[in-house]
């Protein structure tokens, strides 16, 4: 199936008043006090529903493979159930991508919000599926967490629908950018946690970059392990077809640290390469549509949408 061709049949719907917010954990468990999280959605004009696995622990899963999968499909399928927000990341989405009903999905497009371990479903689901989803806040870290602006604004005005075709998705202007390799492209955006994108070679989440604008981040990984996994996906034949570099944070390495290695990698691709976004594991954390259409701007900082994100 070509995805691209046949993106827009599914697209999701933007939220309206009083939608209401799946709360799942795919992965790692953490706690969760109901209370604050209906209060918070409330405040907003919104509602949520949290299912089982949000309020487990078996390790350092959040409830058993059955009920963290359950719970996703469970979400999809409900016509009550306007998006899906992630708890948070930590380790598990992986094991969950063997099973995951594409068709469900397929015929319930919805909004699937998380970064970090959640790079594995995004990437997925746009793989069989086509379906646009949002790298941004999760529920316990960022929203319940109080992170800086944009974290709630970018995350709640994109699914609302108040940014489209020709908008901006606005940088804190606060947090200096770098352009590493000046430039302009366009292409889908795609990608996320650079350990994900590593992990899932060769599985049914594995990237495909070509045309696209890749979007990488990560968190307490040393330089060495951030070129090991470039590294990886230039000998996976993953870097030949990209169009830009749109590089998110690296918490643990600074940008002048981190540049020049973007420069050895992606320099002799000649595409432009943009680092020190604040996307990822960083406060503030600003929400990125995986699979839209964006133009690339790395001289003058930009990021534009090149289509709008949800259906009429």
């Amino acid at each position: 199936m070509n995805c691209a061709e046949t993106l827009e049949s599914r697209l999701p719907r933007a939220l309206a008043d009083n939608a209401c917010f799946a709360i799942v954990a795919p992965a790692g468990p953490a706690r969760l006090d109901a209370q604050k999280a209906s209060l918070w959605f409330a405040e907003r004009g919104y509602r949520c529903c949290i299912y089982p696995g949000a309020q487990q622990a078996e390790g350092y899963l959040a409830g058993s493979d059955e009920v963290r999968l359950a719970d996703l499909h469970a979400a999809f399928a409900d016509p009550e159930i306007d998006a899906i927000l992630c708890m948070r990341g930590g380790y598990g989405s992986m094991r969950l991508l063997d099973r995951l009903d594409f068709e469900l999905i397929r015929r319930n497009p919805k909004p699937l919000i998380g970064y970090s371990d959640i790079t594995a479903l995004h990437m997925a689901i746009y793989a069989h599926t086509g379906l646009i989803t949002f790298h941004g806040a999760m529920l316990n870290a960022d929203l319940l967490g109080a992170k800086l602006q944009p974290t709630e604004a970018s995350l709640l005005a994109q699914l609302g629908g108040h940014l489209g075709e020709g908008d901006a998705i606005v940088h804190p202007a606060q947090f200096a950018l770098n352009c590493v390799v000046p430039g302009v492209a366009s292409g889908r955006l795609l990608g996320g946690n650079l350990s994900m994108l590593g992990a899932t070679m060769g599985t049914v989440a594995q990237i495909d970059t070509q045309g696209c604008i890749l979007f990488i981040e990560d968190v307490n990984e040393p330089l060495y392990r951030v070129d090991r996994l470039l590294t990886q996906l230039r000998l996976a034949g993953k870097l030949e077809g990209i169009k830009g570099v749109l590089v998110g944070d690296f918490a643990g390495i600074t940008v002048a640290a981190l540049a020049p290695l973007l420069e050895e990698i992606f320099g002799p691709l000649g595409v432009p390469v943009l680092a020190g976004w604040r996307s990822g594991h960083c406060d503030p954390n600003v929400c990125l549509p995986m699979g839209a259409m964006v133009r690339l701007d790395s001289e003058k900082q930009t990021l534009v949408l090149g289509q709008d994100l949800f259906r009429a």
